[in-house]
């Protein structure tokens, strides 16, 4: 009788029970933080989600997200006693460099009209998903502003510290309490992000991660039922710890790497039926991706046909599902056909 060979696990898994709610396609979501925010919220408003993402472009630490959500609640048109001039541009300290611009007039009315969109919901969503990725910030010497950019403005001008664990947790709280004043029912869902802040050292790295790990376990302990972790970091550096699930930086995760933190997601927080709709999404989205070789042929407009009812059968069915840009792309291509 042949020996029966023993499976052997080649990495560690992490076990993430499913989640006590679902998100479905009915809800608003807010995602601020780290580029990692950024990918997950894409891949939400990819698959018919409303949502809104990083109005105030890539955030990383914990005070400038604070400081963003705060404006969002209190929304406060930027002027130009909010901007600097550095190198031939107009930057904020609250913002991402892409922003930035050399005229004044064009960069607030890119913030504002981020900031004017952000705000109209923000009181009503029903999540908000906030990735951070450091604990160090960078204050202002003139004033004491920590900044969520430094523009490459010179180092001098800046002291650099470490937040506290505590400190996170107060500041936070403070934020939170008045959300939940005005939206007593969104749900929080914290990660810390995946990316390594290596310009902090590998030493330094761990010790703004675990800062962060710290303060959002106090927060969830906090407020239970309010407050949620999903572990992309440590699905990162202990299922997928090679380097074959880096980009090129050997810092952030991979293509392949966010597709799978983005399956583990689905998993925890998404429902059969839900999942079922992300991949009719995810069909319809492959045949628009299809260009044949003979565009105008008569086989062409049967498959364009074919694909804009699936559009229209799963708009019937779920109405909540986003997906008008791709109705108006496949009509559009049925009408040059016309």
């Amino acid at each position: 009788m042949q020996k029966k060979t023993k499976m052997i696990n080649y990495c560690t898994h992490v076990e993430i029970p499913k989640s006590a709610f679902d998100i479905s396609h009915t809800d608003r979501l807010m995602f601020l933080g780290s580029c990692f925010a950024e990918q997950i919220g894409m891949k939400m408003k990819e698959h018919g989600w409303n949502a809104c993402i990083n109005p105030y472009g890539v955030l990383y630490n914990p005070l400038s997200v604070i400081a963003g959500c705060k404006r969002l609640l209190q929304p406060e048109p930027f002027t130009e006693s909010d901007l600097f001039e550095y190198n031939g541009m107009y930057h904020s300290f609250m913002h991402h460099g892409r922003f930035s611009g050399q005229l004044a007039v064009n960069v607030l009315k890119e913030m504002n009209s981020a900031l004017s969109a952000a705000s109209d919901g923000f009181r009503s969503i029903s999540y908000l998903f906030v990735t951070l990725g450091t604990a160090f910030v960078y204050r202002l010497k003139s004033d004491g502003r920590v900044v969520a950019n430094c523009h490459k403005v010179p180092a001098d001008r800046f002291e650099r510290a470490l937040l506290t664990v505590d400190g996170t947790v107060d500041e936070w709280s403070a934020f939170l309490n008045g959300l939940y004043a005005v939206n007593p029912s969104v749900k929080v869902i914290f990660t810390v992000s995946p990316v390594r802040h290596w310009k902090d050292g590998a030493h330094g790295n761990q010790i703004s991660k675990s800062t962060l790990l710290l303060a959002e376990q106090a927060l969830v302990d906090k407020y239970a039922g309010r407050v949620f972790y999903f572990p992309a970091y440590e699905l990162m550096m202990d299922e997928l710890r090679d380097y074959r699930f880096y980009a090129d930086d050997l810092l952030h995760p991979s293509k392949v790497a966010v597709d799978y933190l983005w399956e583990r997601f689905c998993d925890v927080y998404m429902d059969a039926d839900t999942k079922n709709d992300l991949k009719e999404i995810a069909s319809i989205r492959r045949d628009i991706a299809h260009r044949p070789f003979h565009p105008t042929t008569g086989h062409y407009k049967k498959f364009l046909l074919q694909t804009f009812n699936k559009i229209i059968r799963l708009q019937s069915k779920n109405p909540y599902i986003c997906i008008s840009n791709e109705e108006k792309e496949v009509a559009g291509r049925l009408q040059e056909l016309s």
